[in-house]
């Protein structure tokens, strides 16, 4: 031996330089041997004397020597052992009794029963656990044949048989459970529940001597025995995790110390358990465990290492001595998964020191090659594995049933990475329990299969959830049919006995407490039920039975059973959470892997497979599915997943390889569908906080998976048809149903629509391919109707559970009741549906705690699941034979599970964090908005569509907004269906009383009540407006039309009068197309009606440019197009459009000196831009046309003409000159045309025929030319001059009164407006005619007819030019030179459908006198809209109010416009004004639209008839009021009130009138109602508001003089404060909804009092008292570490820059705002979160702003923080340094404590101006895991916010454009943090 050793060269030399080796070497492994063994055992006739070294211990013979421990002492003894065994044999002299406290660990139990096998004593264990009672240590009532009997507990048991009660755990029990023994111990008595009284020996004998033993008998006095005696085992708890010991309970137990073995001893054993191991590998194995084990180490915060696993893992090193070392330790000591990066490098440290880092150098095993079973052992199997280039068979223990050779089975897929796993779980098979640990999805479950099947296992699954029982693991109580209780084994038991292998599912959901019941089973395979069964080891069962010479059975009727020998446990689960407190909120999983569990098992850790072994796998389960499908799939999973950010790798873990694996099926039966909506799908990105979803956007993008819309999606029509028993919706066809129990199938009230339809299409897809269905959604969306309508149209029998915050695992599965003595259970839902094949619909999913609901997943897994009563599901019929109490699955059993969506304001449960891999998810959303006017519509048929128009643009607007998180409240379908059903029964209520039905809720939220009436109003819901609100413009009446003359068309012969005009045609020049970008803005349209009925029906602000000048506005149907120069732009957009487009065209717009004539062709849609050159040699500057003709503003003498560009065609003319160019742009011509007269100006009256008017004489002339002008019959256009003539009436009209007009229309006026304007019947062609002197003149008769046509006018009092422009309002400073100029156009349009001419005129050349009374100021306005009426004859002029930005460039305007507003004809009764800061203002002239939409207004307000509500019982007794008479008429009608013969009187009684009683219908006469108006009985007197106002504004005064605040300074703070008012509040809203939940009550059990505990009901028929179960406050687990607080810093820019452009857009300002909303909404949580704010500027990169321990604490101190803000960007160095301000900041948050770091980086640095890299500043946002890092850029300049957007991690970086947005994403951060921990 010792030569073997030497010659080994290499161990002998590191031996000499460990001075801890050397002696071990040297001496080998024999070596330690020759010590003493103290303990001897010397047998005399009386039963013996046990002497440990010098103290000697008289031996008893037991009286049950069953329950004496065999086989628990060695042959040696270790010294230390011995020394321990000496000590107690001390105390068990004195009678004292002992408490044996140490790490963790089977030795303290060792040492007790190697101690009571030495003394031959009986035992009575406990594993005492958190749910241990009073009941399980003295007494528990049983029922036999109807009598409750006391059953003797443990306690009582040991204490009268004088037996040694050993209490393993002491920590584990609550804490006022043990003090019941406190009695016992110290006096030994205790007063028994049946009346019995125990007595300590030495009173009991004295008692004997004066009273005999039956008087003592019937006093019920019974006597302890003087051997009983209590070991406790215990953990010493400061240290480890539980409760302290009581004092009382402390100081009567002996204490000693029991350390793992010391160093040589344990040495010495892992010698001669491993043999081929070479010594020097086992002392570095031993002696990294005991340096992890050290204080130090603790003080590090590892954990122990195991070390009593060294012995095992041994075993497995000496048949594999070339395993490596450090694979060995990660199986005992799973660092990589326990530890965080410190405790990493600490680990690998201490293993490189002593040598065991040689992971890299030796091979792994690496495959399963064979296993068969053993000739030689039975229960055995001979496994064969590949480790490296050998070869290794060895002996595992199998299952009963025939091992299966390995990668034969066809549902598992071996990949690489799996085949070397369970290689490595054989090696720990061999020797010891297995957990394997894996993120959920990961193929847990499937890998545990696989190794039972190859071994030959049957598998007995326990699915653990958090509060399991001790019980419920392992027996439970029930009735016998006679009523008597019973325990029946739980499968945990039965698992054991017969030999199966045990799968704990769930490890790290339960709670340590009772899992440490299992310890002695995984220790030493020793188990003692309650019921007093025990279960022994195999070898120690044999022993006992050949040591007692007794059978099986009648062992069995002593209740001792024993453990199989192949038994094993395979324990699953998830990998714990590094860094959280063991107690945190399950949703994020704890630290569950503490020391004690770590001594249970080897850990084996399920690696996420590489993307190519993933790829295999998909493959060979899903052969069908799309390559490049799963090829991209695979690419956006793995890149998430090696992303060091939180948020993506929660993405990853929701697209598990089981998430997948369910994509790939889908996409194999439906290869069309996008992969983009599988995988929004599948991580529910509808319902991820903003910052996730942004995160999973770019991650697609990055991965180019785009989401190709469906072309066909909007036109595809969504039918559901039912047909020959077969069911299709959309393109999906199913078989409908042919159920058993036709009324469990739903039938509800469901009308289509195409969303819904989408939605059930989708879950048709996967209900066929055999899923469970998850729906998850807002409140009142509809799932519950699509779940119904769904099974409805597949004739599916449905059962419904509904969760709730008190279900349990047992109320899930069954409901027990008592009958007769004999409890029953009755079977759930859940059951029902599962064996009659029912769809089984969970609804409120989430509001169950998700320990309960995760027993879904066993049921959806593996089909398999344990009842309360002992039955269990299976899914295989054929494992169901023969065996008892099974309930075979129905193939036809699915589950649809509904669930809010998590996060806030539901704040439920993360169901689908815990359990959504399980299902296929399917978030349903509010209908879009046609799809949800369609099902108004339904809903409400009778209801005008304006108003559910209305309806659906509020709510949508409202939904997005709690998208954004303004409002916290998602408004559903289901409430403006409940809207639309009230207004389809009462029409005559208006919709603005109707909506309060919802809103009322919010009438108290201040902040959320100003949002909601803004959206409303916006959408033009006029709530709060009162029907009498009405300003509609004065009438005043139009001068009377009179006829003034006639236009004669000269035909003549005569050559001078008609004069042809030659044309010539040449094409023209197309340069192009050029692409520009077509950006589109949000419309952020303004209903105008909202409190008041005006004109102005809606209004909107063009984004445009300051600068931007606009010139030109022209309309097509109901589109808009403004044209702007400086740049030159062109924006677009609908009536009713929710995006506006806008061209920039300075790119292609040539440069406006050497321009050509030039008209542009704009494509709108894509961008495309063509130049049509009319004449290359001219050189005039250019004019402009829009999309599709409709052209734009000229300058110089250019003149355009478009009425007919619809139909493709524009006239060009130059003032003064003599050509008009006509473009045909389809052609691509231009025709000129040459006249013999110069012209001032060109209308088209008709297509063809155009009026002239000639330069000078203002002579008028009317060109005729033909239709289709082509270049053979050209030079026929003909001129023909026109003659006025007045009337000649003798007035003395002179002929120089020769109009000017200023618009001519291009089309008649309809026949009946043409007779009402001219109050005569007449049917014939005229044309609407302004000029400056009249309103309108009518000519009859023109341009068609050749007789005289009449002119009729309605003449204005005074010419307009006559007017002179005041030099008022805003022009002051334009003086008279800018004016004088003529404007570039007539603000002037006819609108002939209606009758009316429109122009924009300026407020000076109004008669303001006429429209306002004496003392009323008129308005502030822009222009006046004349509107002439023909039809009322009515004139009215309508205030156009003042622009609200003016652009210092106005007066350029002055050119274009007389009035500041441009006018165009939009419709056909209304015009759209433009005014120049870019507003867009739509009114309504037209008087006929104009009533249809004032009652409409009305309608939505309701009428409120002002009269009292009268509540009327009819009587049908026809005495109470004489038969209904008319009454008489006053025929001077007065009024008349009461006197009951009036007609039309008020108040009387049964005669007709207003507000009587029982008269027979209302009549009005027009009378004043007497009553009190209703508004004046609401309203308050005017001196209360008054009081209340003071009483504030006192209240506000006195606060500032108690913080010495000033009133200037108060309102300084007020604008800041208010600014964020809202944000603010939303936040405080999201914290207190937090708190609450964190300060939910969780369910007390074995109280007193409370409910009723089902789980307890048998324990209450015995007669137990702590049988029920109350909500209370959870107390934290002692030794889990305190909550710690969330640390936040705000990293504020105070730089120069920021002041500097602060005027520019407010950034410093806004910045300011943030930091105050940060300091606001934080207030008063300092306890949750501590928060600080620091200054970067290029003064330095920490200057404190808010210190984090002393945070301002009101106004004041919040106000100067902001002052200092200012105060420093004001008077700062140049310069930035927000890298190293964000490095050092994230560098000094991660040193401290907290339970979260978040880091929010306010810059506008321009990063490429000081040559930063954005890679570099992403990396240090991202440089430490736990700290969370936001940047907020302020826009800078050009596109450089948008790459560097690109650049930097999605989620973690955000571009304020606009400064207003600064708060709102630091209110969304905030959001997502805080639930992000919720």
């Amino acid at each position: 031996m010792h030569s073997r050793l030497l010659c080994g060269g290499t161990g002998a030399a590191i031996a000499t330089r460990r001075m801890r080796n050397i002696l071990g070497s040297v001496l080998g492994r024999d070596g330690w041997m020759w010590k003493n063994h103290e303990v001897k055992l010397l047998s005399t006739s009386a039963g013996g004397t046990l002497k440990i070294g010098d103290i000697s211990f008289k031996l008893k013979t037991p009286k049950n020597p069953e329950l004496v421990p065999v086989k628990h002492t060695s042959d040696s003894l270790p010294q230390m052992v011995a020394q321990h065994l000496r000590w107690i044999m001390q105390k068990d002299l004195l009678g004292q009794d002992v408490f044996l406290i140490g790490p963790p660990g089977p030795l303290r139990r060792s040492i007790a029963m190697q101690y009571l096998e030495l003394t031959k004593r009986e035992v009575e264990y406990v594993a005492l656990s958190r749910d241990t009672t009073e009941t399980d240590l003295k007494q528990r009532r049983e029922i036999r044949s109807g009598t409750a009997f006391y059953i003797d507990q443990c306690a009582v048991r040991a204490a009268t048989q004088g037996r040694v009660l050993v209490l393993e755990g002491l920590e584990k029990a609550e804490r006022n459970v043990l003090p019941i023994l406190n009695n016992l111990l110290e006096n030994r008595e205790m007063q028994l529940e049946d009346g019995r009284f125990l007595m300590s020996a030495e009173r009991y004998d004295k008692l004997l001597q004066e009273h005999t033993k039956e008087e003592l008998d019937s006093w019920k006095i019974v006597r302890v025995s003087e051997d009983f005696r209590v070991i406790a085992l215990g953990l010493p708890v400061p240290k480890y995790k539980g409760n302290p010991l009581d004092p009382p309970l402390r100081s009567r137990f002996q204490a000693r110390d029991i350390y793992y073995l010391p160093f040589k001893d344990q040495l010495e054993l892992l010698y001669a358990a491993g043999p081929n191991v070479a010594a020097e590998k086992v002392s570095q194995l031993l002696s990294l465990a005991t340096t992890l084990c050290s204080q130090e180490s603790s003080n590090l915060g590892l954990p122990d290492f195991p070390v009593d696993n060294l012995l095992p893992a041994l075993h497995v090193l000496n048949t594999f001595p070339a395993l490596s070392a450090q694979q060995l330790v990660q199986r005992l000591y799973p660092y990589k998964s326990i530890l965080g990066k410190d405790g990493h490098s600490a680990v690998e440290g201490v293993l490189s020191r002593f040598e065991l880092l040689d992971g890299q150098r030796q091979p792994a095993p690496t495959s399963v090659l064979s296993v068969s079973a053993t000739k030689e052992l039975d229960g055995h199997a001979d496994v064969t594995i590949r480790a490296g280039d050998r070869d290794v068979t060895f002996q595992v223990p199998v299952g009963t049933k025939e091992p299966r050779p390995p990668n034969s089975s066809p549902t598992f897929i071996s990949t690489p990475s799996h085949s070397q796993l369970l290689a490595e779980m054989m090696q720990s098979h061999m020797v010891k329990d297995i957990c394997l640990m894996g993120a959920k999805g990961c193929g847990k479950s499937v890998i545990a299969r696989e190794f039972a099947e190859m071994l030959g296992y049957s598998i007995e699954p326990v699915m653990l959830y958090q509060d399991m029982t001790a019980r419920d693991l392992l027996q439970q109580r029930y009735t016998l049919p006679n009523g008597d209780t019973a325990w029946r084994p739980s499968p945990l038991v039965t698992a054991a006995i017969e030999g199966k292998l045990l799968l704990l599912d769930g490890v790290h959901r339960v709670n340590l407490g009772t899992l440490a019941v299992l310890s002695r089973l995984l220790h030493d395979r020793e188990l003692d039920l309650y019921d007093g069964t025990r279960l022994l080891r195999w070898d120690r069962y044999q022993t006992l039975k050949e040591q007692l010479q007794l059978s099986d059975q009648q062992l069995q009727d002593r209740s001792i059973l024993p453990i199989h020998p192949s038994f094993r446990v395979l324990a699953l689960a998830e990998p714990p959470v590094v860094g959280a407190s063991s107690s945190t909120s399950s949703s994020r999983g704890q630290q569950w892997l503490g020391p004690e569990l770590l001594t249970m098992f080897l850990y084996h850790t399920v690696t996420p497979l590489a993307k190519a072994e993933e790829m295999g796998l998909i493959r060979g389960l899903t052969p069908n599915a799309p390559e490049e499908a799963v090829e991209q799939l695979l690419h956006l999973t793995h890149s998430l997943q090696k992303t060091n950010d939180p948020t993506a790798q929660s993405l990853a873990s929701s697209l598990s390889t089981r998430q997948l694996l369910r994509i790939c099926r889908r996409l194999s039966q439906y290869p069309e569908e996008s992969i983009a909506r599988a995988v929004n799908k599948a991580c529910l990105s509808r319902f991820l906080p903003s910052l996730a979803r942004a995160s999973l956007e770019k991650s697609l993008n990055n991965c180019s998976i785009q989401d190709k819309p469906d072309p066909a999606e909007h036109t595809r029509d969504y039918r559901c048809e039912v047909k020959d028993g077969v069911l299709t919706i959309g393109s999906v066809s199913a078989p409908i149903y042919v159920p058993e129990m036709k009324m469990k199938v739903p039938d509800v009230l469901f009308y289509d629509n195409p969303q819904h339809m989408m939605v059930m299409e989708d879950m048709l897809k996967d209900f066929l391919l055999g899923e469970h269905l998850l729906l998850v959604g807002n409140q009142g969306v509809g799932k519950n109707k699509i779940v119904d309508r769904f099974l409805h149209l597949l004739n599916r029998p449905r059962e419904y559970l509904q969760l709730h915050r008190d279900t349990t695992v047992q109320t899930l599965t069954l409901q027990p009741s008592v009958r007769d003595g004999i409890i029953l259970y009755e079977d759930s839902p859940l059951v029902k549906a599962v064996k009659l094949g029912h769809i089984l619909v969970i609804d409120e999913a989430d509001k169950a705690p998700t320990n309960v609901t995760c027993i879904l997943k066993t049921l959806v897994e593996s089909g398999e699941m344990i009842l309360a009563d002992g039955r269990r599901i299976v899914s295989d019929p054929i494992e169901a034979e023969g065996r008892p109490n099974t309930i075979v699955m129905h193939p036809d059993f699915r589950m649809l599970v509904l669930a809010n969506r998590p996060g806030f304001p539901f704040l439920g449960n993360d169901f689908f964090g815990a359990l959504g891999d399980i299902f296929s998810c399917h978030a349903v959303d509010n209908p879009k908005p046609q799809a949800e006017l369609a099902m108004l519509k339904q809903y409400g048929p009778d209801v005008p569509d304006a108003t559910l128009q209305k309806l659906v643009a509020a709510f949508g607007e409202l939904r997005s907004m709690a998208d954004q998180g303004t409002i916290t409240y998602p408004y559903s379908t289901r409430e403006v269906v409940n809207i639309v059903k009230h207004l389809q029964k009462f029409p005559a209520e208006g919709l603005a009383s109707v909506v309060r039905n919802v809103f009322d809720f919010d009438s108290y939220n201040k902040d959320t009540r100003e949002v909601l009436i803004e959206a409303l109003h916006k959408h033009g819901i006029p709530i709060g407006a009162k029907p009498t609100s009405v300003s509609l413009a004065k009438e005043l009446p139009l001068p009377e039309a009179r006829m003034t003359g006639y236009w004669t068309i000269n035909q003549g012969g005569n050559a001078r009068r008609k004069l042809l005009c030659p044309t010539e045609t040449h094409p023209i020049d197309i340069k192009g197309p050029a692409f520009l970008r077509v950006q589109s803005y949000p419309c952020d349209r303004q209903e105008g009606r909202a409190l008041s009925f005006s004109e102005e029906k809606a209004h909107w602000q063009i984004p445009m440019n300051e600068v931007n000048i606009v010139c030109d506005v022209t309309t097509k149907e109901d589109t808009m197009y403004v044209a702007m120069c400086n740049p030159v732009t062109l924006y677009s957009m609908k009536e009713r459009g929710e995006t506006i487009q806008c061209m920039e065209l300075y790119d292609v717009f040539p440069r406006t000196i050497s321009g050509s004539n030039t008209v542009l062709h704009l494509d709108m849609v894509t961008g495309a831009v063509r130049r049509l050159l009319l004449s290359p040699e001219s050189d005039q500057p250019s004019s402009k046309a829009a999309n599709w003709w409709n052209s734009k503003e000229q300058q110089g003498g250019n003149k355009m003409c478009r009425e007919f560009s619809h139909k493709n065609w524009l006239l060009f003319y130059k003032e003064d000159g003599n050509q008009l160019d006509v473009l045909d742009v389809l052609e691509g011509r231009v025709h000129s045309i040459s006249l013999p007269i110069n012209l001032k100006s060109v209308f088209l009256v008709a297509e063809d025929r155009w009026m002239l008017m000639e330069s000078n004489t203002n002579k008028k002339y009317l060109l005729t030319k033909p239709m289709h002008m082509t270049a053979e019959d050209s030079g026929v256009c003909q001129l023909h001059s026109i003659n006025e003539d007045p009337v000649s009436s003798g007035h003395g009209v002179s002929s120089a009164d020769v109009c000017v007009p200023q618009m001519v229309s291009n089309e008649q006026l309809p026949n009946e407006n043409l007779s009402a304007a001219l109050d005569q019947k007449i049917v014939s062609p005229n044309r609407l005619l302004a000029d400056t002197g009249s309103f309108a003149q009518i000519i009859v008769g023109f341009p068609d007819l050749m007789s005289p046509n009449e002119v009729y006018n309605f003449k204005r009092p005074v010419d307009l030019t006559a007017m002179k422009s005041a030099e008022s309002g805003g022009h002051m400073f334009f003086k008279s030179g800018l004016r004088s100029s003529t404007a570039k156009r007539e603000n002037c349009v006819s609108l002939l459908p209606a009758n009316q001419v429109v122009r924009a005129i300026p407020p000076s050349k109004v008669p303001i006198k006429e429209i306002y009374p004496k003392d009323v100021t008129p308005p502030m306005t822009a222009a006046y809209l004349e509107v002439v009426d023909l039809n009322s004859k009515k004139l009215k002029y309508i205030p156009v109010p003042r622009s609200t930005t003016v652009s210092p460039y106005t007066s350029w305007l002055s050119k274009v416009s007389e009035s500041d507003v441009l006018l165009a004809a939009l419709g056909s009764g209304s015009v759209a004004t433009v005014d120049m800061g870019g507003y867009v203002r739509l009114w309504e002239t037209g008087l006929d639209s104009l009533q249809r939409s004032l009652m409409e207004w009305r309608n939505m307000i309701g009428t409120e008839d002002g009269r009292p509500i009268q509540i009327t019982i009819e009587r049908d007794s026809g005495l109470d009021v004489s038969a209904p008479k008319y009454g008489k008429i006053d025929p001077n009608n007065v009024p008349h009130v009461g006197g009951n013969q009036w007609a039309g009187g008020t108040g009387g009684r049964d005669t007709a009138g207003l507000g009587g009683k029982g008269g027979p219908y209302r009549l009005d006469a027009g009378h004043k109602v007497y009553q009190v108006s209703q508004a004046e009985k609401d309203a308050v007197p005017e001196e209360v508001q008054r009081a209340a106002r003071e009483m504030a504004e006192k209240a506000f005064k006195e606060r500032l003089k108690e913080i010495n605040m000033s009133e200037y300074d108060a309102s300084t703070y007020e604008r800041f404060s208010s600014a964020v008012r809202r944000q603010v509040q939303s936040l405080r809203i999201i914290l207190d909804s937090l708190q609450a939940k964190g300060k939910e009550r969780q369910w007390l059990k074995n109280q007193a009092l409370g409910e009723l505990d089902d789980a307890k009901i048998i324990d209450g028929l015995t007669g137990e008292k702590a049988i029920y179960k109350r909500r209370g406050e959870l107390d934290p687990e002692l030794g889990s570490p305190q909550q710690k607080p969330k640390r936040f810093r705000v990293l504020a820019d105070v730089s120069g820059s920021m002041y500097r452009f602060n005027g520019v857009d407010g950034r410093l300002e806004r910045s300011m705002e943030a930091v105050c909303m940060v300091m606001e909404a934080l207030e008063n949580y300092e306890h949750k979160f501590k928060y600080d704010v620091v200054g970067h500027s290029g003064d330095g990169y920490d200057i404190e702003l808010v210190n984090a321990d002393k945070v301002p604490k009101n106004n004041k101190q919040r106000l100067k923080v902001l002052k200092t803000m200012h105060a420093h960007a004001q008077f700062c160095m140049s310069g930035d340094h927000t890298l190293e301000g964000t490095e050092a900041s994230i560098k000094e948050l991660s040193r401290e404590e907290a339970d979260e770091h978040f880091v929010v980086v306010l810059s506008d640095a321009n990063l490429e101006r000081y040559g930063i890299r954005p890679e570099r500043f992403a990396q240090v946002l991202t440089s430490d895991p736990q700290v969370n890092a936001f940047a907020i850029f302020i826009g800078s300049l050009g596109d450089q916010a948008e790459r560097l957007q690109k650049t930097l991690p999605a989620g973690r970086s955000f571009v304020a454009m606009d400064t207003k947005q600064i708060p709102q994403i630091l209110q969304q951060i905030f959001t997502s943090t805080m639930l992000s921990s919720a």
